[in-house]
């Protein structure tokens, strides 16, 4: 660690976006098992999105993937910056920033239906947690009025990002293996279009010239091997999660994609205080449920009076319900996406 009082805490990246109260906004992180410029490649790659998250949310749909335009307007040491948007379309929808040596900036502006323009607005901080793995930081904002939207409880809203990172996640893994086993620069590997591969090729560009002040990079041109291989780390949490993080994309048990009832759970849920509380919540909730269902049963058999067998039989009803709804909930915050091709009958 350096010397803190050499900081200069003006070299402290601030977001202005979300100084406003009146703003919507989210944040989310994760841990992922691949390394940070792996990360870095994958948010600087919008023309995958489509297709790779077909319908995951509201605005990724496959029909809609089509050639993209980037014009990249600054660089420096710190890094670059510019815009993309659809070939179809006259304007560049988005703006961009990558600023050094992690932080990736997304701007798009729309007009609302009042006539107002409204901004979303998607931070990401992809910062390294060792060899072949990353953390990530996401934080999004909207301006305008408060939708219905903001209505929906944050841990569940979660669920998309960690959907959307699962469904990559195979692929990145082993993008990251192959890098390191190669061990030649990505000019030799990648195939960079430029209807989508812009930014990556900037990063990678970037990364050649100022990756010799890095522990190790790999760049367009040039690169950097780790002097030592990364060691597997065993997770504290217990034995599951030790063989869990062993396995080719830390988290599959038996099978290279198979779903793990604990990856979810251990590359998120234990780091974010939202879905913590959830996950706490709705176990005790579970076990309420099936303390009220088991009553339900019991009682009707020492209670002769027909209503207050009536009334059991409606109280074992909704505590079922409710069982079954925490143990959907919870299998949601604990378990992976698996990609319905990868499913086996």
């Amino acid at each position: 660690m350096g010397d803190k009082k050499k900081a200069d805490v003006k070299n402290i990246p601030h977001f202005d976006q979300f100084d406003d109260p009146t703003n919507m906004d989210i944040s989310t992180i994760h841990v992922l098992p691949y390394d940070h410029s792996i990360l870095l490649e994958n948010l600087m790659d919008p023309a995958h999105i489509p297709i790779s998250h077909d319908r995951t949310d509201l605005s990724a749909k496959r029909e809609n993937a089509q050639a993209l335009k980037f014009e990249i307007v600054e660089r420096t040491p710190r890094g670059f910056c510019g815009r993309y948007g659809e070939s179809s379309k006259d304007d560049f929808t988005f703006k961009f920033r990558f600023q050094a040596p992690c932080i990736i900036q997304n701007e798009r502006e729309i007009q609302g239906k009042d006539g107002n323009p409204v901004r979303f607005m998607a931070i990401f901080m992809c910062t390294p947690a060792g060899q072949g793995k990353s953390m990530l930081i996401a934080r999004f904002a909207q301006t305008g009025k408060r939708s219905l939207f903001s209505a929906i409880p944050e841990w569940l809203i979660h669920q998309v990002s960690n959907k959307v990172f699962e469904q990559d996640m195979g692929f990145l893994a082993s993008q990251n293996e192959v890098l390191l086993r190669e061990g030649v620069p990505t000019s030799r590997l990648y195939l960079n279009l430029k209807s989508s591969d812009v930014l990556v090729l900037e990063y990678r560009k970037w990364l050649d010239k100022v990756g010799h002040g890095m522990p190790y990079y790999i760049g367009h041109r040039s690169l950097s091997l780790p002097s030592k291989e990364a060691l597997l780390e065993a997770a504290p949490a217990g034995f599951l999660a030790r063989t869990a993080s062993s396995q080719p994309v830390k988290g599959a048990f038996g099978g290279m994609f198979a779903a793990d009832l604990t990856n979810r759970y251990f590359r998120h849920v234990v780091h974010c205080s939202k879905c913590r509380a959830a996950f706490r919540k709705l176990k005790s909730v579970q076990k309420m449920s099936a303390i009220l269902a088991l009553l339900s049963v019991v009682i009707p058999l020492t209670i002769l009076d027909r209503p207050w067998r009536l009334v059991s039989v409606v109280v074992g009803s909704v505590a079922l319900a409710a069982l079954y709804l925490c143990e959907q909930a919870i299998k949601m915050l604990t378990t992976n996406e698996m990609r319905a091709h990868r499913k086996t009958v």
